[in-house]
């Protein structure tokens, strides 16, 4: 069965003739179809397509036969709607592969469709208007989180092995946390964003994945990440492959543990209690813990990476609707969205560089606590995962109330563009999944990965949400 194994596992199988290729992917689309009512996180396929490719023969690379989902945000399937959650852009099939996917591809992975995702990318829950809203399969009551819920729920509801993800303000580390995956973010520049050209908002957005497994993640970053010639940015060089740098021992490390924030949101007990606890376990595995004082304000991170973000917004909507030949329309966005795209139209070159300086400015606090711990520890949220309907993007002050809590402790490794991790430690007092964030320098995700493998060891967490049906 597609939720018995992670994707290394599956590969393996298929490698030795345990399983067979077509009957792994039959089973996946069996899953989704079963399932999807249910959760709706994928809402496009390719399932007959993905079956003559399987015929056709697939590359003899390291994930071959695995079957995979790629989110509907920024990241093109050939033949497949790109819409990114939006009404504006519903119309027209993508034309070619991005390059992750073409990478993908390449490793021998079967694409059968893309996942859910808020409009553009700009919740921390997957409720769009266009497709309806994904729900928790911990909890169908509950948000899986954004903007990458939909992969989120894909995977943690055991649909496929593994599924792309993109994090602009935590957008993998947000859903991991809600569904109870690991979901790592790396390094401004380690994943190409080709063929769609970089624009500011590039410099908070990085694509990876969401999954079960420390070394699922480890193998996808490898199969994913490399510079093209001519990308704007490439992150540094990894010592090793990212699957032997999780196989190794971290050696012992300092962490410094941060559970509030400067003029930052209150941040929950529960959170904060598996943050701690999370210390308890790297002190048991001798690593040295103590307390340290995060150096930004949300607020700070916040108003830098909404200009990036902004400007990036506008320009996407401008040119979509000159290739349209109309103007905007009441109904082609959202009302979060509409209030954005009105409020950043405003903005000229001398607010964005003063962005761009102030990005730098918490860049360089940041990374200064680097020179006292190996790895940052904090809550991946400031508040349990939310009820469906708590970040209402048809009331955009619902939005402004919620959203910068959620993403208080991520947002700032965007606009740092340091690599961070949200692993499943923990649960609420409903029985929800809590994630805790591990970060560190500037290309240090092979460090993440080692600690994260480490991790996992002392204290599994479940391979993926048992399919027996959902607490509601």
């Amino acid at each position: 069965m597609t939720g018995s194994r992670d994707a290394v596992g599956t590969a393996a199988a298929v490698r030795s003739g345990e399983v067979d290729a077509r009957a792994v992917v039959e089973d996946a689309i069996a899953c989704i179809e079963r399932l999807n009512p249910e959760y709706n996180a994928v809402i496009h396929t390719r399932f007959d397509r993905a079956l003559e490719e399987v015929d056709a023969g697939l590359p003899d690379g390291p994930l071959r036969g695995v079957p995979v989902l790629i989110k509907d945000l920024g990241t093109d399937v050939a033949g497949l709607p790109s819409t990114g959650g939006s009404r504006l852009f519903a119309e027209g099939l993508a034309a070619r592969d991005s390059e992750l996917v073409t990478r993908y591809r390449r490793a021998g992975m079967v694409v059968l469709g893309s996942t859910n995702t808020p409009e553009l990318g700009l919740n921390a829950s997957t409720e769009p208007a266009l497709f309806g809203p994904t729900r928790n399969p911990w909890s169908t009551a509950h948000s899986p989180g954004g903007s990458s819920g939909g992969s989120a729920v894909a995977v943690a509801s055991g649909m496929v092995p593994v599924a792309h993800a993109s994090d602009g303000g935590g957008s993998i580390r947000i859903p991991s946390a809600a569904c109870g995956l690991f979901g790592l973010k790396p390094s401004r520049g380690r994943v190409s964003p080709a063929p769609r050209p970089t624009t500011l908002s590039g410099l908070v957005s990085v694509h990876h994945a969401v999954t079960t497994t420390v070394r699922d993640s480890a193998l996808l970053l490898d199969i994913a990440a490399g510079p093209l010639p001519g990308d704007a940015y490439a992150a540094p060089t990894p010592a090793d492959s990212f699957a032997a740098l999780a196989g190794r021992e971290p050696g012992r490390l300092r962490i410094g543990l941060i559970t509030a924030l400067p003029d930052g949101p209150e941040v929950h007990p529960e959170p904060a209690a598996a943050a701690i606890a999370a210390a308890r376990l790297c002190e048991s595995l001798g690593h040295e813990v103590e307390e340290a004082t995060a150096a930004y304000r949300p607020g700070d991170v916040a108003g830098a990476s909404a200009v990036l973000m902004g400007s990036g917004l506008v320009a996407q909507i401008d040119a979509r609707l000159e290739q349209l030949g109309r103007p905007l329309a009441d109904d082609d966005l959202e009302p979060f969205t509409r209030v954005l795209y009105d409020s950043y139209r405003a903005l000229t070159a001398a607010d964005v560089s003063r962005a761009l300086g102030r990005m730098q400015e918490i860049g360089w606090a940041v990374g200064a606590a680097f020179s006292t711990y190996d790895v940052l520890l904090s809550p991946t949220l400031a508040r349990p995962t939310p009820r469906l309907g708590t970040l209402d993007t048809n009331r955009p002050e619902s939005i402004y109330e919620h959203a910068s809590v959620y993403s208080a402790f991520t947002s700032v490794h965007n606009v740092t563009g340091m690599p961070a991790m949200s692993v499943p430690l923990g649960r609420d007092g409903d029985g929800l999944p809590l994630g805790v964030q591990f970060a560190a320098d500037l290309g240090g995700e092979g460090l993440l990965l080692s600690l994260a493998a480490q991790l996992e060891q002392a204290a599994p967490w479940p391979a993926a949400r048992v399919q027996e049906g959902p607490v509601t």
